[in-house]
Formats: structure tokens, C-alpha cells, sequence
């Protein structure tokens, strides 16, 4: 069966964000100053073949613990999804 992944990764929350503190910056520059708390991370999908979701959810698990995500800086989520 064919599955979708998204992966969510961010910063960790101990972790300075500086892009999304620029972010937060010109968000309240450009008046929206109740605007608060900027984290800047990427979305990752990733179009997965596997026998199940399990399956599915182990692979794109590895592929995150082994390149998508830093697991000194970042943190991941993910959900699977039949395609």
C-alpha cells in the first residue's frame, strides 16, 4: 500500500530559534505586535510503499532518526497516512 508521511521538525524548545526571532522581530515592525513566540522549522512529507502503516511509520521514523532531523538541535513529529 502507498502511505504519505508528514514529518513536522522544529528547534528544541531549549534551543535559541534566531530565524524566528528575526521573524518575531518584523512581525511586530510591521504592527502585529501581538504576535508572540516565533518558531521557525521545516515540513517534510515523504510518499512511502509498505505492507502496513506500522511499516510505514517505522521507516519514515528511521529516516527522521537517521537525516531528516538533528536530535541535538531538533525535534520531530510525524503522521502516517494512507495515500
Amino acid at each position: 500500500m502507498k502511505y504519505i508521511a508528514h514529518i513536522n521538525v522544529m528547534p528544541l524548545k531549549e534551543l535559541l530559534d534566531p530565524q524566528g526571532k528575526a521573524v518575531n522581530n518584523s512581525l511586530h515592525n510591521l504592527g502585529l505586535s501581538a504576535v508572540d513566540g516565533v518558531r521557525i522549522g521545516k515540513h517534510i512529507t515523504l510518499n512511502i510503499e509498505a505492507g502496513s502503516k506500522e511499516e510505514a511509520e517505522a521507516m519514515a521514523n528511521d529516516a527522521c532518526k537517521k537525516l531528516l532531523a538533528n536530535p541535538v538541535m531538533e525535534q520531530f513529529d510525524l503522521t502516517v497516512t494512507e495515500a
